[in-house]
């Protein structure tokens, strides 16, 4: 409704303009069934019917392969098994670190907060190349003699995860902390009761919720598994890549695949069981007021806490660019200098700056798909939403979400099988990696733009048509500058997910098309000093791009765009 000349409301026809951002879905429609539920039908069909589409005759004979083999019955029990134990750790060291970052007010506090998220946007491969630096045979760790594997592993998915727990767990105690302690404290209860009575039971659907995320995470973990566990402490997510990369052995690949599915779509679903049920039991304070330190306890465990986040975080990263600038005991250029030639007799077939040049090539066209797809999901799911059809949104709104719970070795194994013969033929077109980057980075945009585009009231658009603004209109004068902020940090977040996707990336890219997390892989996986040098110094550039994406992101975020 609109207000008319006489003060009365005024029924305005919104069809003409609304009636366009129903279609729009169409476009992320369409784009989803090609490039995700055309795929994973692929794997399907290749599971249980190999030779589709010549023959239709369903062909079994592989789950004996699945059944009677040891190593994969071992392989599935690890995946579970290194995943509790490292969501377990994460726990672990996150939980008290949440406690001060809830309770107290700092010098350093934001800066601290910054640098704890800055691994997790980083590439797995990235992420290797930090702990090699830090605790490799060379490493300015190199004396404490970490070398097991499973250790660096580890050490890895704590570094990686670290960030989403301690977010997850601040938040929340931070929302409920004003509201209990003190009604607890006038009814005589001390610290300690009030923490096992009160806190922790209300803290406990958070825990849960940020324990499922992080146990998914690990379970599909692939870059670091791949690099730094080798075929010994191999998961579901690499044996998909050996299966289907090394052992041409498709029917098996595609099965364990469809394995990975199916247990990552339940984790998905407990995840988000313990996310509605924080969300409905957390007593949200209105203002969150944090202490100064004052007691020698308070202070001592700022300064541990302080101490480990610097530590854990920001060590690795410095001992990768450090070993990028250090060549024979000197500081030297030489590793970047080398970036840039292709010297003669070079195991690779291009130069590694030409892995920069595709990656941000890849980046930006990706960008460019993700933005569009993006934002007419946002529009039209943002429609729906103010009519009438609040069930069809509810039910595309996490459709849209799949992505997220779909592993990228699952995505990349199922668009190289299924989109190989005509008319859709791109096995070898160069739109091929960034059309499954952008499906990756696609939710991230969605994430972003929807929330901003539901903070616009409707009485502006309605009086707007009211006035005579067309649907067009409309969009580019009051949608498109009210959601600009949005639309910038969904597209950060895409390009720096495009410049790190490490693991559909490895089956969709051609040899002569690499990417830099690809030449990351072959220059740790080669031996010499040089390969080694030049390792790092990718991995140091790539680090840089994606944090300085982050930290973009974070001061769009504190300019009230806190939709993440």
């Amino acid at each position: 409704m609109a207000p008319g000349m006489d003060g009365k409301p005024v029924a305005v026809k919104t069809r003409r303009y609304t009636h366009p951002y129903v279609l729009a879905g169409l476009v992320p429609l369409v784009f989803f069934l090609v490039f995700y539920f055309y795929p994973l039908a692929g794997i399907f069909l290749r599971s249980f019917v190999p030779d589709f589409p010549a023959h239709l005759h369903i062909d079994l004979s592989f789950i004996d392969q699945v059944v009677g083999s040891q190593r994969l019955h071992h392989i599935i029990r690890f995946t579970f098994w290194q995943a509790a134990v490292s969501t377990g750790l994460t726990l672990a060291v996150a939980f008290p670190c949440a406690f001060v970052m809830s309770h107290y007010e700092f010098k350093g506090k934001q800066f601290l907060t910054l640098s704890a998220s800055i691994p997790f946007v980083l590439p797995a491969v990235v992420v290797a190349a930090a702990l090699d630096a830090s605790f490799g045979r060379n490493g300015w760790l190199g004396m404490l003699n970490i070398r097991h594997p499973l250790v660096l592993i580890f050490i890895a998915h704590v570094f990686y995860n670290f960030s989403v727990m301690l977010r997850i767990l601040t938040s929340f105690w931070a929302g409920l902390r004003a509201n209990v302690q003190e009604a607890a404290a006038m009814l005589g209860a001390g610290p300690f009761q009030t923490f096992i009575h009160i806190t922790l039971p209300l803290l406990m659907p958070a825990v849960w919720a940020a324990s499922f995320l992080v146990f998914i995470f690990c379970f599909s973990s692939f870059g670091i598994i791949l690099i730094l566990g080798g075929p010994a402490y191999s998961t579901i997510e690499a044996e998909i890549y050996r299966q289907a990369a090394h052992m041409f052995n498709l029917p098996v690949a595609s099965f364990l695949s469809l394995v990975q599915i199916g247990f990552t779509l339940v984790l998905m679903g407990f995840y988000t069981a313990f996310s509605r049920k924080a969300v409905r039991f957390a007593p949200k304070s209105n203002h969150t007021h944090f202490k100064q330190p004052e007691k020698a306890w308070e202070k001592a465990a700022v300064a541990g806490n302080t101490g480990f986040i610097i530590l854990l975080c920001l060590f690795p990263l410095t001992a990768l660019a450090g070993k990028s600038l250090v060549h024979e005991g000197q500081l030297s250029l030489m590793y970047y200098r080398a970036i840039f030639d292709n010297p003669a007799g070079s195991i690779f077939h291009v130069p590694p700056f030409t892995a920069i040049k595709f990656s941000f090539i890849f980046a930006g066209t990706a960008l460019g798909i993700a933005l569009v797809t993006g934002l007419c999901a946002a529009l039209c799911l943002n429609h729906l939403d103010r009519t009438k059809a609040k069930g069809l949104a509810a039910f595309f709104d996490p459709l849209f979400m799949l992505p997220l719970s779909t592993s990228a070795v699952t995505l990349g194994f199922g668009i190289i099988i299924t989109l190989d013969r005509p008319p859709l033929n791109l096995r070898t077109s160069p739109l091929l990696v960034p059309m499954v980057h952008a499906l990756v980075g696609f939710p991230f945009v969605l994430r972003a733009v929807l929330p901003a585009l539901k903070n616009i009231p409707d009485n502006i658009r309605e009086t707007a048509a009211t006035l005579g603004a067309s649907p067009g209109k409309i969009f580019r004068c009051i949608d498109l500058p009210l959601i600009s902020g949005a639309l910038t940090a969904g597209a950060v977040f895409a390009f720096t997910i495009s410049m790190g996707e490490f693991g559909a990336t490895i089956f969709t890219a051609s040899p002569h098309t690499p990417t830099i997390p690809l030449a990351i892989y072959r220059f740790l996986g080669q031996p010499g000093a040089m390969n080694y040098g030049q390792a790092m110094a990718i991995s140091t550039l790539l680090m840089a791009v994606t944090a300085a994406g982050f930290i973009l992101i974070e001061k769009i975020g504190s300019k009230g765009i806190q939709q993440f």
